[in-house]
């Protein structure tokens, strides 16, 4: 009896009959394995909770964070492969300090939600390379526009 996905499931870029496509899935699935997250804007802020993993006595305590400080007014909490993670919080490390350099003021988590997103869905249109195994949740507080929050999926979808 063969899978489902077979043949469909070799790379990011290629449908199946029915329109999914399936390493996307695997990575949503990713996700859904891990540890839960939960990210709560209130009128004066955003808080994040993740929940503790421990796989392995052989993890050393506080490794495998899962909270992340992008920027001083930006956090990011992350759900799914931790190693996917970090690639994400560098990117968008990456994505502040050029607009940091670039025109002297914070970045605006709706634009670095926006740069995120179109990173995370390059990554499903190649077959080169798959999917990021993770969701982000980021969340921010300024005296403009208040508490914000945004969420990515896998295939760089924003909620």
């Amino acid at each position: 009896m063969s899978s489902i996905g077979t043949g469909y499931d070799l790379s990011a870029s290629q449908f199946s009959p029915d329109g999914r496509v399936f390493q996307v899935e695997y990575a949503a699935k990713a996700v859904e394995n891990s540890g839960t997250v939960i990210g709560l804007r209130g009128k004066d802020g955003v808080v994040f909770a993740v929940e503790k993993l421990v796989t392995s006595k052989l993890y050393e305590p506080g490794a495998n964070k899962r909270i992340f400080h992008v920027d001083e007014h930006v956090g990011m909490a992350v759900a799914g492969l931790i190693s996917d993670a970090r690639q994400i919080v560098e990117t968008a490390r990456s994505e502040a300090s050029n607009y940091r350099s670039q025109y002297g003021s914070q970045v605006p988590l709706k634009y670095l939600n926006e740069r995120v997103s179109m990173y995370m869905h390059a990554y499903t249109l190649y077959s080169a390379v798959r999917p990021y195994g993770c969701s982000v949740v980021m969340g921010t507080w300024n005296d403009y526009e208040g508490p914000q929050m945004y969420m990515l999926d896998p295939s760089g979808v924003s909620f």
